[in-house]
């Protein structure tokens, strides 16, 4: 995953209300050019210049195009067809409606394909609807083209070849680019958001004892497998973490009191990520048997794959395939628990670089066969992103103009400060064109009941000579908080969201993500004596999203329709969730793991993961809170839509 640093708190106001802070030109653009907004790189702030570029080194770009009308206008549209009460609601577009209405004209192509190839450019290729145009060339072509200067840099542990400044156009196309990407050569490696070693690289199994529902396991009644004596914490005993919580006990906690007809029929899930597992339908199917759900039928499962994959290796600023997996694992399974009946058609990047995992949203919204797409990876920090963020939201807003929801999880690093400095939330999550899904601490007593939850931010107690002794005071947990860059959208201020910064707040809702009281999974890994399969417990605001997908394609069953941009719903009306507070939830729990994450040959190794222990800028609260959103999903969410 990238690294990035702060870029303040001043929030930029564009067109869009939605502009990244922009740094200043190393040079005046000439009178006749206009900048492009958000091309400069979000690590300038921090980035050495080391160096000058030969004239004729190499550069790869692709220049994305506005749809025709602008950004706003899609915006508009997306926001009307969306909003309850709205004129327009539910007027979605076909794919062939949108693309005669919003795709760049010949001219426009023709008219920015002329300007690149005039300061001596190569247009080497052009998506099928106009959306962008693949350039090569040199550095000083580049230079003329954009009106910029290249250097040499350094940041984060990288050389990089990047332009000093934002980016410009001439007039008469300067309206026509959404977005450069490539000038900056930064690798733009986005991360899977599972929490446990990378299967199938390494297997993993949870050591016993586990507590079947949550806290019928204790040391008062289940003794510890090498006979270690565990003791209480602040004079409580604790119970042990669960096994994994299955289909059936999740759907019982969270859709209870829902009509029994409502299992996702005719509702098609999609899930993204990078690469695709070989294993991951007879897994699922394998692991739906093995928990009392029913596996795929025949066409149930679909995948989208493209032709060849990229970056497969893992090394340095590779995006690790194999690692993967058990994200897209986790997604399927998931979402296949929460809508028994709902197909699920799987979209694989070619790699887990920016461009590749836009490329599998114009698949997307192009085929017109979901009606809600969940997302569990992105990129930690509000520096992340600034050259493709325009390219992100055209992609969201032609999903919702065509009834099309998007999901993101939203990050599990809690408030970012542990890991960048200071607080910051994640993106695509904190993009307004999207709902970002926090992460819930979640007690599921027997026979299905949520007995409480809490926002889930977690740290570690280790055993240590006979007593719990602090070993991270923050280990992980949702991402939350308020963007620096991004603005509050009209649909926060209007439900009274108090932004203290005046950006886009984080989350939207949350489910259970917590990976001590997390699903259990299945999944075929590596293990010392071969490659088999076997299951384990799993969580992460991975979990979160395509659970809430999963309970979403209900919705969208008993509303014969797609939804579109959840959030003007959700915002204006959230009697469907229910509040998460933290009250009466336990201290923690006390997870049992193997040293060698796969047996008990190499030993055991004890440690209470707290539900309410570690402390960050995030808190939950009565009603909209920064961990948790409005809370977690009920069964009044699954209503019909009106």
């Amino acid at each position: 995953m990238r690294r990035h640093t702060a870029v303040g708190t001043l929030i930029v106001t564009s067109a869009l209300a939605l502009g990244f802070a922009a740094v200043a030109p190393a040079q005046a653009a000439a009178p006749s050019s206009r900048h492009i907004p958000q091309s400069a790189p979000g690590w300038l702030a921090h980035g050495k210049r080391v160096g000058t570029p030969s004239s004729n080194a190499a550069v790869q770009v692709r220049v994305y195009l506005t749809p025709r009308g602008g950004l706003d206008a899609l915006a508009a549209q997306a926001k009307a067809v969306s909003t309850p009460g709205s004129a327009q609601q539910g007027k979605f577009l076909t794919p062939a409606q949108y693309h005669a209405q919003y795709d760049p004209t010949s001219a426009t192509v023709s008219a920015v394909t002329g300007w690149l190839t005039g300061a001596g450019l190569k247009v080497s290729g052009q998506e099928s609807h106009g959306r962008y145009l693949d350039v090569t060339g040199s550095v000083a072509a580049a230079q003329k083209a954009f009106s910029v200067t290249i250097a040499n840099y350094s940041h984060d542990g990288q050389t990089v070849q990047a332009p000093t400044s934002d980016l410009s156009a001439p007039d008469a196309v300067a309206g026509d680019v959404l977005a450069v990407s490539g000038l900056d050569t930064t690798p733009e490696v986005t991360a899977p958001l599972t929490q446990k070693p990378a299967p199938p690289s390494a297997g993993f199994r949870n050591a016993a004892p586990c507590s079947t529902w949550y806290g019928d396991t204790t040391p008062a009644n289940a003794a510890t497998p090498d006979g270690t004596v565990l003791p209480q914490l602040n004079g409580a005993t604790l119970p042990f973490a669960p096994c994994g919580y299955t289909g059936p006990q999740l759907r019982g906690a969270y859709e209870a009191g829902a009509a029994a007809s409502l299992t996702g029929a005719g509702v098609t899930v999609a899930i993204t990520d990078a690469y695709a597992s070989p294993t991951i339908e007879s897994d699922a199917n394998a692991y739906a048997t093995q928990t009392g759900d029913k596996p795929f039928t025949a066409g149930q499962f679909t995948q989208s794959l493209p032709g060849s994959y990229t970056r497969v290796n893992g090394g340095s600023h590779q995006c690790d395939a194999a690692g993967w997996y058990g994200e897209e694992t986790l997604d399927v399974e998931a979402v296949h628990a929460m809508a028994p009946a709902a197909n699920v058609r799987y979209y694989a990047g070619k790699s887990c670089f920016d461009t590749d995992l836009l490329d599998t949203f114009s698949r997307i919204n192009d085929e017109a066969k979901v009606q809600i797409v969940s997302n569990s990876w992105g990129d930690a920090g509000d520096a992340t992103k600034p050259s493709v963020k325009a390219a992100y939201e055209a992609a969201f807003l032609q999903g919702a103009v065509e009834g099309i929801s998007y999901l993101f999880s939203s990050g599990d690093n809690g408030d970012d400060a542990t890991v960048l400095g200071t607080p910051q939330t994640d993106y695509p999550a904190s993009d307004p064109y999207v709902t970002a899904v926090g992460g819930t601490s979640t007690e599921i007593t027997a026979p299905g009941v949520i007995h409480a939850e809490t926002g889930w931010q977690t740290s570690k107690d280790s055993l240590a000579d006979g007593a719990w002794s602090l070993a991270a005071a923050f280990l992980y947990g949702g991402g939350g908080g308020y963007s620096s860059n991004i603005a509050e959208p009209d649909y926060q201020v209007a439900a009274g969201i108090v932004s203290p910064n005046g950006g886009r707040a984080v989350p939207d809702v949350s489910m259970d993500g917590d990976p001590n009281t997390g699903m259990l999974v299945g999944q075929t890994q590596t293990f010392p004596d071969g490659v088999k399969y076997d299951s384990y417990r799993i969580g992460g605001t991975s979990l979160a999203s395509p659970l809430f997908a999963g309970m979403t394609a209900l919705k969208i069953q008993a509303s014969k329709t797609g939804l579109g941009l959840l959030n003007p719903r959700i915002y204006a009306d959230h009697s469907g969730f229910a509040d998460v507070t933290g009250a009466g939830v336990d201290q923690g729990v006390i997870r049992v793991d193997f040293v060698n994450s796969v047996d008990a040959s190499a030993g055991y190794v004890y440690s209470v993961r707290t539900l309410n222990g570690a402390t960050t800028t995030l808190k939950v609260a009565t009603g909209w809170d920064s961990e948790t959103g409005w809370g977690s999903a009920r069964a009044g969410w699954l209503a019909p839509a009106k």
